[in-house]
């Protein structure tokens, strides 16, 4: 055995130490650390030919990178829609790289008994009904990707075909019909062969909405003259957390023949509470469920869940049969189920902080991230030096500069906020006009936090407005 690997076997307990401590030494300041930096510049290393062995190494990690690592799982990382990682997440994430189970199969561990139960606790958790078979995958992109997949299978065999097994040649071109779809959307059918201009912009609601409108929905749907489609519903729209009426959207399916996949990426967990949870109405109409556990479940990257209730015809598309790995039989493995083969044992994280917050921890984080943003959303609202774009429905404030706000300007801004080092936003268009998100899904954020990030706000615009940054 080589001798650092043997050293470092030795005095594992001790490197594990020395992990924890580092780790430690970052979460104890993330409050304070900037929540972005700019990219690394350091000289690139070699390879060692003898290597350093595990406490060198950490030396190393901690002198080159260490303390340039931003917080991103911190208060006031508002960019894109980013959770953190609850203290019950990690400790399930570190007990998975301990284990290092590919949970690929259920025949060989207890761990897909843990999948099975998270999957169980999240469809309680969001009020799916108990006929949807879920399965953890990489994010939202991925369960998308998934969830399109097997749309795209279910509308190829109403034309009497398997898009899985014969591909798409012969097929009639399958029409994805939705209002604002996230961009995974898009990507996700480049993937599938189906081509993003597959996608068919419906009409939205008048007045600032992104939320579909349903009787021009009906109207698209009936031009397809019995042509089964997909349809792609939203449950809280990147920019705006706008929900599509799930309710109406199923109730369509009476009428017309079509594949309903609700994202719900983050709009999902305004299932946890009573106040907002009637967005979710008609969750069980849908045929496909996309849901993102490291937004605000806040476990860690990487963490998603598809929900379906048509397993057999999801695991017809991911199926991956092969002498050694058996038959696939009644109850598909997980590797039939998803794009990956080999899978990390990321259930568990998500069953920690499940376990240990329940229902009402994460009501409470819900209420409290939407309570903050409203917080945001007011001052904006009376500030000369910025408008709203939209209304803060829940958790998203979509917001831009008053007076000039061109997309030079707004990165300008932006570049100049990062920089500040208290709070990290990021750029978005809406309605033709460049602006800013900001995102609360932190299990840590405080209205302290929405004080030290509007100071910073407005010192910044305070500084681009006057040329001196």
């Amino acid at each position: 055995m080589d001798q650092h690997l043997l050293n470092d076997r030795n005095q594992f307990r001790d490197l594990l130490q020395q992990t924890l401590e580092t780790a430690h030494k970052h979460l104890n300041v993330i409050d304070s650390k900037p929540p972005a930096t700019d990219r690394f510049r350091g000289d690139d290393l070699s390879l060692p030919d003898e290597g350093l062995g595990g406490a060198e190494t950490l030396a190393l990690f901690n002198q080159r990178y260490g303390d340039q690592m931003a917080a991103s799982a911190g208060p006031r990382y508002w960019g894109f829609v980013t959770g953190g990682t609850t203290p019950a997440a990690l400790m399930g994430d570190w007990l998975v790289s301990a284990y290092d189970i590919n949970l690929a199969d259920r025949g060989n561990s207890v761990a897909p008994a843990v999948e099975l139960e998270a999957i169980k606790l999240l469809r309680e958790l969001f009020g799916i009904p108990d006929d949807f078979m879920g399965v953890f995958v990489s994010g939202a992109t991925t369960a998308n990707f998934a969830a399109l997949a097997t749309g795209r299978e279910w509308v190829s065999r109403q034309q009497g075909k398997s898009a899985a097994q014969e591909g798409l040649y012969g097929l009639s071109p399958i029409k994805v019909l939705s209002a604002a779809p996230h961009s995974s959307i898009f990507k996700a059918l480049a993937m599938l062969g189906m081509g993003r201009t597959s996608v068919v912009q419906v009409g939205k609601l008048p007045g600032n909405r992104e939320a579909v409108d349903i009787d021009d929905l009906r109207k698209h749907l009936a031009a397809l003259n019995g042509q089964p489609c997909i349809v792609v519903a939203n449950a809280g729209t990147v920019n705006t957390t706008d929900f599509d009426d799930l309710k109406a959207v199923a109730a369509l399916k009476s009428e017309y023949h079509f594949w309903l996949h609700v994202d719900a990426a983050f709009g999902g967990f305004a299932a946890c509470s009573p106040r907002y949870q009637h967005l979710m109405d008609g969750i069980g109409g849908a045929d496909s469920i996309t849901i993102d556990a490291h937004k605000w479940l806040n476990v860690p990257y990487d963490s998603a869940m598809i929900f379906t209730r048509h397993p057999a015809l999801q695991a017809s598309v991911f199926q991956n049969i092969a002498a050694y790995l058996g038959e696939m039989g009644d109850e598909p493995d997980f590797l039939h189920l998803t794009p990956e083969n080999s899978r990390r044992f990321r259930a568990l994280p998500a069953w920690f902080t499940l376990m240990a917050y329940g229902k009402a921890g994460y009501q409470e984080i819900v209420e409290r991230n939407c309570a903050t943003a409203a917080s945001l959303g007011e001052r904006i609202s009376q500030s000369n030096l910025f408008e709203l774009l939209a209304p803060v429905r829940m958790n998203i404030v979509c917001f831009t500069l008053a007076g000039e706000r061109t997309s030079a300007l707004i990165e300008q801004f932006l570049t100049a906020l990062r920089d500040d080092g208290r709070v990290f936003l990021t750029p978005t268009v809406y309605n033709g006009v460049p602006g800013v998100r900001a995102a609360f899904s932190n299990w840590r954020t405080q209205e302290s936090d929405v004080e030290i990030a509007w100071d910073a706000l407005q010192t910044v615009a305070e500084q681009i407005r006057q040329g001196t940054y």
